[in-house]
C-alpha cells in the first residue's frame, strides 16, 4: 500500500500490461486450471471469506445502507458456492481466443482470416457486490486478458479475500499473479487515475449506481463497456395468461430488487381489465412492495401511492414499482421509448403477433417474451457469467461474456504475392 496513488496505479498498469502479453499466448489448459484451482481455493477459504464479509456488512449497517444495498453485499454459503461454481462453468466454456471468425481466399491467391484475440488489459470499477471480483477476474482471464479490479469501499474486505483465492489459482497454473490485480486502496483517487490510463488499460467496465457511471462516462479517456441504469419494464398484454403474468411480474420485481435486471415499471394493457390489474397490484403489495401509479391504478387499491413524473425514470433498486395502464402493445412501446434505459424490457402475451411487434420494435439490449427480466444475466444466458451488461451498440451489447472480451485481427497468408503498381 502506498499513499502515492499515481505511482501505485502506474505500477499496477505496467504489471498488467506485462501479464497480458503472457496471457495472449497462454494455453486453454493453463487458463482453465487457474479457474478450477481458484474455485477450489474459494471453497477451502469459505470461512475467511465470510469473516471478511461480516466486517463489510457490519460497516454497511453502521452507515445506514438500505436493506437492498446490504443484500447486494452479503455473501452466504449459497452465494460463495455460486462463485466457485461460476469459475468452474467459465472454465468449461470454449476458449474464445484464436477462433476463426471468417476465412476467405482472394483471386490473387491471398488467404485472409479474421481471428479472435484478447483485448489486453481490462479495468473493472464496481461498487458493493463482492462476487464481481470472481466473475470479472475469471471472465477476463478466460478471454486472455489481464484485469485491474477496483471494488467499492463497502466490499473492500470481501473482495480482498476473494481476490486472494484467484491469485492462488494463477499460481497453481503457473500464470503471472499480475494477471488479476486488485487496487489495494479505497481512495477514490485511484478511480480517477484508472480513467486516464490510456496505453495501460484497453477498456474499462464500470458496474454500479448512476453516479458512478455518470462520473466514469464524463471523465474516462479509456473506452467503456457500460450501462447507465437498469430501468426495466414488464408489459402485460391484453392477450396474456393472467396466472403466468402474475408469477412472472412478482418474480421480475421481487426476486432480488437490488439488481439491474429487476423490473422497475409494470405496464398493463387496459384491455386486460380492472380485475386482472387488481390481481397484479395486490400480489405486489402483499409481497411488501410499494406500488405507485396514476388515478386509475390508485382506484384499484387504496394502498397504491400517487406516482410522480420522476417515477417513470427511476431505477429504484428497492421494493418499489411504478404501474401504468397503457393502450395495447403500441402504448407500451411508446412509454418504453420515452423512459427505458435500453437495458431489458419484457412482454407477457399469448399473442404471437403482439410479441413479435414488441421484440422487433423495442430498442433495448435485451427483450423478452413470457419471461422474467431477472434472467438478464450472462450466467443465465449460458455465458458462464458476465462482466457487466452493456447498453451501448458498438462492439458489445447486452451481457458481456468471454466472447465480448475479445477483439480480432486479420491474418493474411500469401505465396510471395506483390501488389501491382
Amino acid at each position: 500500500m502506498t499513499n502515492n496513488i499515481p505511482a501505485l496505479m502506474k505500477d499496477l498498469g505496467a504489471c498488467a500490461k506485462a501479464a497480458a502479453l503472457e496471457l495472449a499466448t497462454a494455453s486453454s489448459d493453463a487458463k482453465d486450471l487457474a479457474l478450477r484451482a481458484g474455485a477450489k481455493a474459494i471453497r477451502a477459504n469459505q470461512a475467511d471469506i465470510q469473516a471478511a464479509n461480516e466486517k463489510d456488512v457490519s460497516a454497511a449497517q453502521a452507515k445506514g445502507l438500505t436493506p437492498a444495498l446490504i443484500d447486494r453485499l452479503v455473501l452466504n454459503d449459497e452465494r460463495i458456492e455460486s462463485m466457485a461454481a461460476g469459475l468452474e462453468a467459465i472454465a468449461k466454456l470454449d476458449d474464445p481466443v484464436g477462433r476463426v471468425m471468417a476465412d476467405w481466399d482472394r483471386p490473387n491467391g491471398l488467404n485472409i482470416r479474421r481471428v479472435a484475440v484478447p483485448l489486453g488489459v481490462i479495468g473493472v470499477i464496481y461498487e458493493s457486490r463482492p462476487n464481481v471480483t470472481a466473475d470479472a477476474g475469471a471472465l477476463c482471464l478466460k478471454a486472455g486478458n489481464a484485469s485491474i479490479l477496483r471494488g467499492g469501499s463497502e466490499s473492500f474486505h470481501s473482495s480482498g479475500a476473494i481476490h486472494a483465492c484467484l491469485v492462488e489459482g494463477l499460481k497453481a497454473a503457473g500464470l503471472p499473479e499480475a494477471a488479476i490485480q486488485r487496487v489495494p486502496t479505497t481512495d477514490r483517487a485511484a478511480v480517477g487515475e484508472m480513467l486516464t490510463m490510456v496505453g495501460a488499460i484497453d477498456v474499462i467496465v464500470p458496474r454500479g449506481g448512476k453516479s458512478l457511471i455518470e462520473r466514469v462516462t464524463a471523465e474516462s479517456k479509456v473506452p467503456l463497456f457500460k450501462h447507465l441504469e437498469g430501468i426495466c419494464h414488464t408489459y402485460v398484454d391484453g392477450a396474456a395468461d393472467l396466472e403466468k403474468a402474475r408469477a412472472v411480474v412478482l418474480n421480475a420485481k421481487m426476486r432480488r430488487t437490488g439488481i439491474c435486471g429487476a423490473t422497475e415499471t409494470l405496464l398493463v394493457d387496459k384491455a386486460l381489465g380492472d380485475e386482472a390489474l387488481k390481481a397484479l397490484v395486490i400480489d405486489l403489495i402483499d409481497a411488501d412492495c410499494e406500488v405507485r401509479g396514476g388515478d386509475d391504478v390508485q382506484a384499484i387499491d387504496g394502498r397504491v401511492n400517487a406516482a410522480t413524473p420522476e417515477d417513470w425514470d427511476t431505477e429504484y433498486l428497492d421494493a418499489i414499482i411504478s404501474v401504468k395502464v397503457v393502450d395495447g402493445v403500441c402504448g407500451a412501446m411508446d412509454h418504453i421509448q420515452a423512459h427505458s434505459s435500453g437495458h431489458t424490457d419484457a412482454i407477457i402475451s399469448e399473442d404471437e403477433t403482439a410479441a413479435a411487434t414488441f421484440l422487433n420494435g423495442v430498442d433495448s439490449a435485451i427483450v423478452m417474451w413470457n419471461a422474467s427480466t431477472q434472467f438478464a444475466d450472462g450466467g443465465e444466458f449460458g455465458m458462464g457469467a458476465e462482466i457487466g451488461i452493456s447498453t451501448d451498440k458498438m462492439h458489445a451489447r447486452g451481457p458481456v461474456g468471454v466472447e465480448q472480451l475479445t477483439s480480432f485481427k486479420y491474418q493474411v497468408t500469401g505465396t510471395g504475392q506483390t501488389r501491382p503498381t
